[in-house]
């Protein structure tokens, strides 16, 4: 099979032996994958990553133990619980101390024609959601997260930080649930997408000052929690999305005087993520910027580093 990797800070396309698929697992086909801003950072020496990346995606089952899933499409939770630990015990397996997780930590990913994961981790993909919206569900259930750890009601003011991939679609998340959304940014053409969804929009060349209560920062950048921090009024709430292989440098006092809440959020639950799309509530059509044959992945990494380009597709079918 063809698999990607990294190494040393490149993209290395290789032929590899299918893998093994251990008891409890399936033997999954991938048939659309796509690259987030956290496989460039591994590219870049985030985690000190070595290995196949990848971790949005949807694919087909080919081997298992369940004969329920076996031919079916389905989309994956990426954090292998170990289910025994004591966060395990308290539902928390995102958080298990001894978890790996697909493309990122100790378990190879999903840039491979065949990969696996644990038949507990798998969701079914509705007949009516094609490929194509499917290989979002895991960035949309990030975007869902924010939901269930912050306390926003129907009609809050959240400001949204950044209009990259994951920015639109808090934004688009959060708008389809009834919050009250201003997205900022830098490229016209990405607002757009925003003003559409029916968010306000505004440029990050002028950002408010001491003016949000929810601030939600996903610019991908070192700078950007520097910039909501000063966005945030007193006993406001940043909810931090960006993970960065720099180092963040940030003024605690600030935070400290002004009494600032800051929110770690990473991944979420699936199920509200397959809900918006199978419902139609989300448009993920014009964020998808370019797609790349599998065998073409360091072409595609370099498309998906570019300023203004939103999400770059693998297709092992290519």
């Amino acid at each position: 099979m063809i698999a990607v990797r990294i190494k040393s800070g490149r993209v290395i396309v290789r032929d590899e032996a299918v893998p093994v698929r251990p008891p409890g697992f399936a033997l999954l086909r991938l048939s659309l994958a796509g690259i987030c801003n956290t496989d460039l950072e591994l590219l870049r020496g985030y985690y000190g990553f070595e290995g196949v990346p990848g971790h949005e995606f949807v694919a087909t089952v080919v081997a298992c133990d369940n004969p329920s899933l076996l031919h079916q499409r389905v989309v994956g939770e990426i954090n292998l619980p170990c289910g025994d630990c004591d966060m395990c015990a308290q539902f928390l397996s995102r958080h298990c101390r001894s978890r790996t997780v697909l493309g990122i930590l100790n378990h190879p990913g999903a840039f491979a024609e065949f990969f696996t994961l644990p038949e507990a981790n798998l969701h079914l993909v509705p007949d009516d959601v094609a490929d194509s919206e499917a290989v979002f569900v895991e960035p949309v259930a990030a975007a869902c997260q924010i939901l269930d750890q912050v306390s926003v009601k129907t009609g809050d003011e959240v400001a949204v930080l950044g209009d990259g991939k994951l920015g639109l679609l808090i934004t688009q998340v959060l708008v389809a649930e009834g919050r009250a959304v201003t997205l900022y940014g830098k490229h016209e053409s990405k607002l757009n997408i925003a003003r559409i969804a029916g968010a306000r929009v505004a440029f990050a060349s002028n950002l408010p000052k001491a003016a949000c209560h929810l601030v939600v920062e996903c610019t991908g950048s070192a700078a950007g929690l520097k910039s909501a921090i000063s966005m945030t009024e007193p006993r406001g709430i940043i909810v931090m999305k960006s993970t960065v292989h720099d180092e963040v440098s940030i003024d605690t006092a600030h935070l400290i005087v002004n009494e600032i809440t800051l929110v770690g959020s990473r991944c979420g639950r699936f199920e509200p993520a397959n809900a918006l799309l199978r419902a139609k509530k989300l448009n993920v059509q014009p964020m998808i910027s370019a797609r790349f044959a599998l065998r073409d992945a360091e072409a595609a990494f370099a498309e998906a580093a570019r300023p203004g380009v939103l999400k770059v597709l693998l297709d092992p079918s290519a």
